[in-house]
């Protein structure tokens, strides 16, 4: 037994005995090697502290932190008899960085901020690699196909321990995209698909566009974006295999992208699963979603509007710490869908940071955060607040991070924002059988910081010049309403009118979010308006003529569903204002204006639309203001010539009181080959316009003007050309047709 017991006592003693050996009191440091950086600083890095016991895993841990500073190449230490010796090999100092054979001064300042070495650092060889990367990258991010660079050193002369650091860049030459092709299972056209991507074919009118070049990055969104456009059309499985370059000689890229669509999916059957601790009737109305839903093709955006409905829900209830998740299950060729409903974790916010502003204030980034210091977390809320700095257009990029408090239950909230430049400038000439246009605009939306959008405008016709200025406020007051002033000031003179119009006007409004896509508005407007009568115009007209003044209140309500408000393919937008007299010398009236459009997409071949317009303006006393009388939008009757439908006055189409269309459109956008570049629809107008209250010689009638025809939409070298055929199938004598109109012209 005393046998087993020494055993086991020599066993601990020899098994413990090399550790304890192993710790030693530190007396002493010495450090070699050192030029540039003295001693004490190298004991800081290194956190040495003397008369502390130092085991072998401290000292390791000692070179540890004084590798981390990138100011050795080496370091090797001996620690004996409480003396810790340390050698080390400073890194070369970086005197300075050059980039050679790239002319362009803005892309050299452009790569030494994107470099990971900088000038007055130290120098790592093992971050030369991947700047060289960081560079041939950046110049593929311009089009530059196969950018060439390589590193070089140069000592500098007297200088202890510098170097200079070469980049010798050759660009190589900027390709285009000549071509872009879909292989595969691709199961859609290829004109639609070019369509979905960011990437552009190369033609003459795309002059600035820099989608035109090669980017791999733009490569990696093209097949997000397939991936998302087929995902959305039921394909669940669908793949973008790959994307090939290829360079032909003298012709430019042909970019491919390999698609693998899959099955196309539907969905069979959509359900909830709630815990017990809510109430179940409160998500009732999802019910009526799911009947929508069930037998459509599976898209995920319809899964997202039900996940928006569930947020909507939960915040018209006001409930907290409610959380969501979704399963899918495939069974055959339909997907099961459950939305999971249940109790979160209680989470308080603590703070709230705001990081990455330069220009933009504080105040302005919080007014669009709807959760603040001690609110209850909520991840619906943070993900809206997120959405609302997205939509304001000051950030190219808005991320959140959620940091520990200093309790469980509690959260740092951090909004952390990447500036972009908010002026845009732009310029437009157009010419078609309406005349020539020439326009010219400049924006900021971001004035003083303050999240202002101010706004200017000049456009000159051939028988009109215009021109504002528009400041708006986007959250006024932090309230979240829009609040907009503007100065406006036009000049018409049109020789089929017989009256020549200045009208220069002041206004101040706001439009503000009533319910979900629910807009009301509201604007006061003082305006100076002056009437000049051609000398040959009748009696009945001279006597419109004068000069006016105009104080008029006037509010709208308006509801958009469109998916998108560029080509929409389903929802509908409806409006409808109205213009109420406050004060006016003479001739004062009310305006009425509604509008419903409504789209539908039968197919990825048929778009239909549907579009109504009724306007109206009554005199309160008098007659109604020869300026203020209406005319059918020219885009609403294809195949008249514009505003010379209606009451005339001799020669003279002076408008009228009351106007009204119907629209039918159905656009093809696969009917004609990709390599036409030509878009077409096919429409059905009917509208009329009617009453002219001053003169009752006034020749009108209340016969409803119709037509049919195509219009087409062709891209061609000299820009956008836009052309409509349209044939009058009911019209009068008086009105004036145009079988045949084109405009051609863009933005630049």
């Amino acid at each position: 037994m005393k046998k087993t017991f020494y055993k086991f006592f020599l066993f601990l003693i020899l098994t413990f005995l090399p550790f304890n050996l192993q710790a030693e009191i530190l007396k002493k440091v010495e450090v070699y090697g050192n030029e540039r950086i003295v001693k004490e600083t190298i004991i800081v890095y290194g956190d040495i502290k003397e008369n502390k016991d130092y085991t072998q895993e401290d000292i390791d841990n000692i070179v540890k932190n004084l590798y981390e500073t990138k100011f050795f190449s080496s370091v090797s230490i001996n620690f004996s008899n409480g003396v810790l010796k340390i050698t080390v090999v400073e890194n070369p100092i970086i005197n300075s960085i050059l980039i050679q054979g790239e002319p362009t001064k803005k892309y050299v300042t452009a790569i030494l901020e994107l470099l990971s070495l900088k000038e007055k650092a130290s120098y790592i060889k093992s971050e030369v690699k991947r700047d060289l990367e960081i560079i041939k990258s950046f110049y593929k991010s311009l089009g530059y196909y196969s950018p060439e660079v390589d590193a070089r050193i140069q000592e500098v002369e007297g200088g202890k321990n510098l170097l200079n650091l070469v980049f010798a860049v050759d660009r190589g030459k900027r390709e285009k995209i000549s071509k872009i092709y879909f292989i595969g299972d691709k199961k859609v056209k290829t004109k639609r698909l070019r369509d979905v991507i960011a990437s552009e074919e190369a033609r003459f009118w795309k002059v600035i566009s820099n989608n035109v070049y090669l980017n791999s990055d733009r490569i990696e969104l093209d097949k997000r974006l397939l991936k998302r456009y087929y995902l959305g059309k039921g394909y669940y499985d669908v793949q973008i295999l790959s994307s090939n370059v290829f360079l032909k000689e003298k012709e430019g890229i042909e970019l491919t992208f390999s698609i693998n669509a899959g099955k196309r999916y539907r969905i069979k059957k959509l359900s909830t699963d709630i815990q017990p601790v809510f109430d179940k009737s409160i998500f009732k109305p999802l019910q009526s979603d799911f009947k929508k839903y069930a037998g459509e093709y599976y898209s995920p955006f319809k899964v997202t509007k039900i996940l928006e409905n569930i947020d909507e829900i939960i915040d018209e209830n006001e409930l907290q710490f409610v959380q969501h998740s979704v399963s899918e299950t495939i069974d055959g060729d339909f997907i099961d869908i459950e939305f999971k409903i249940y109790e979160g974790r209680k989470v308080q916010i603590e703070r709230v940071n705001i990081i990455g502003n330069t220009v933009t204030n504080d105040s302005v980034i919080r007014s669009e955060l709807l959760l603040d210091e001690g609110d209850p977390f909520s991840n619906i809320k943070l993900e809206k607040s997120i959405s609302n700095l997205k939509a304001r257009g000051l950030f190219k990029t808005v991320k959140k991070r959620l940091l520990d408090g200093s309790s469980k239950d509690l959260k740092v909230m951090e909004i952390v924002v990447e500036e972009k430049p908010t002026g845009e400038i732009s310029a437009g000439a157009g010419t078609g059988t309406d005349g020539t246009t020439f326009s010219f605009a400049l924006k900021e939306n971001n004035y003083l910081g303050k999240g202002l959008t101010v706004d200017s405008s000049l456009e000159l016709t051939e028988h009109s010049i215009r021109g504002g200025v528009e400041v708006v406020n986007p959250n006024y007051n932090y309230t979240g309403n829009s609040v907009n002033s503007n100065i406006f000031s036009k000049k018409t003179d049109n020789p089929d009118s017989g009256f020549e119009n200045t009208l220069t006007s002041l206004g101040i409004g706001t439009r503000f979010e009533q319910y979900k896509n629910v807009y009301l508005g509201s604007h006061i407007e003082l305006a100076f308006d002056d009437v000049k009568v051609d000398s040959t115009a009748s009696s009945a007209l001279k006597k419109q003529e004068g000069s006016f003044t105009d104080l008029t209140f006037s509010y709208g309500v308006d509801k958009d569903t469109r998916d998108r408000r560029f080509m929409p393919t389903s929802g509908s937008i409806t409006t409808f204002s109205q213009g109420l007299p406050i004060y006016s010398e003479e001739q004062a009236s009310i305006f009425n204006r509604f509008s419903l459009s409504k789209y539908h997409g039968f197919s990825d071949d048929v778009i239909g639309a549907i579009k109504f317009y009724a306007a109206g303006v009554t005199a309160l006393e008098d007659d109604v203001r020869l300026s203020k009388r209406l005319h059918v939008p020219s885009r609403r009757l294809r195949g008249f010539e514009s505003k010379k439908i209606g009451p005339k006055d001799g020669v003279d189409y002076v408008g009228g009181n009351y106007a009204a269309a119907l629209n039918f459109e159905a656009a093809l956008p696969n009917l004609l080959p990709e390599t036409t570049q030509t878009d077409i629809a096919v429409f059905f107008d009917a509208a009329n316009l009617w009453h002219a209250d001053y003169d009752s010689s006034v020749g009108q009638s209340s016969k409803i003007r119709s037509s049919v025809g195509v219009a087409t939409n062709m891209y061609t070298l000299v820009g956008p050309l836009n052309f409509v055929f349209a044939k009058p199938l009911t019209k009068v004598d008086s009105d004036s047709t145009q079988t045949f109109k084109f405009e051609i012209g863009t933005s630049f």
